[in-house]
């Protein structure tokens, strides 16, 4: 039996990745910073590190945020493996990181490909689960806002990502692989809005930053979020990617259906 770390394993991607795990007759060994997993993880305190990293032979790797630079501590932390016996390390990019080729996202991605564990870097769209569980979720008065226009996007549903993610784990030779995984339609956003009973109400960029600097959003955060809604607006991330098809063998799930289930 394979042992597997999930940082951030409480999230959209990392709960369903332990079931699929799992599933396969895997080892799981759910991180958080509290009380929610199996193992306590902090990124800011690294005496968390050795527990977690016992007997664990491979590491999905989800970051601290891309509001600032995590390189540094990722580095640490893929030393600390390397000595605790980890072999692999899978990490949650984010198809359109060259949108920000200098923001936390990218740097996280080169000291992956240039540190002590063999890597596979996965980089998926926005979520469709992201209209249900995060971001784009209708407000109380069933609105949808962003600022994108009419622009369309491939949004991946998140348990193709999981299963994408559980293949890399365990199949070497998807190692040193970077993955993009999209959906298998580009859609408007006011259809993804429809999907979920929302109505989508385009907003001006201006507007967008300054409802995320009035919630107190991080300032690397909105530069990083930005850079990715720019893509889409423009038009430069409606393209389809075949991670999951290629990975999976199967077509990836289309946004309705992974909404529906």
């Amino acid at each position: 039996m394979t042992n597997f770390l999930l940082l951030g394993g409480t999230g959209k991607v990392g709960r369903r990745l332990a079931a699929v795990l799992r599933a396969h007759g895997h080892g799981v060994r759910v991180a958080s910073r509290g009380e929610r997993g199996d193992v306590v993880f902090d990124w800011n305190d690294t005496a968390t590190w050795p527990n977690a990293l016992e007997g664990i032979d491979g590491v999905f790797v989800v970051g601290p945020g891309s509001a600032t630079d995590w390189s540094p501590k990722l580095r640490h932390f893929e030393t600390t493996a390397a000595e605790a016996g980890v072999r692999h390390a899978v990490l949650l990019s984010a198809r359109g990181v060259e949108f920000h080729p200098d923001g936390a996202v990218a740097r996280a991605e080169q000291t992956l490909r240039t540190g002590p564990l063999a890597w596979t870097i996965l980089r998926p769209t926005h979520f469709a689960q992201n209209f249900t569980e995060a971001m784009f979720v209708p407000d109380a008065n069933g609105e949808v806002r962003a600022p994108v226009g009419d622009a369309r996007h491939p949004f991946v549903d998140v348990q193709d990502i999981a299963e994408v993610a559980a293949a890399a784990l365990t199949q070497q030779e998807l190692d040193g692989k970077v993955i993009d995984i999209s959906g298998p339609e580009a859609i408007p956003f006011a259809a993804a809005a429809q999907a979920v009973g929302g109505t989508y109400v385009p907003q001006s960029r201006d507007e967008h930053v300054a409802a995320l600097r009035a919630a107190g959003t991080p300032e690397g955060y909105v530069t990083w979020r930005m850079a990715m809604l720019d893509g889409i607006a423009r038009g430069d991330d409606a393209y389809i990617s075949d991670g999951v098809p290629r990975v999976l063998g199967r077509p990836a799930t289309r946004l309705q259906e992974a909404l529906a289930d």
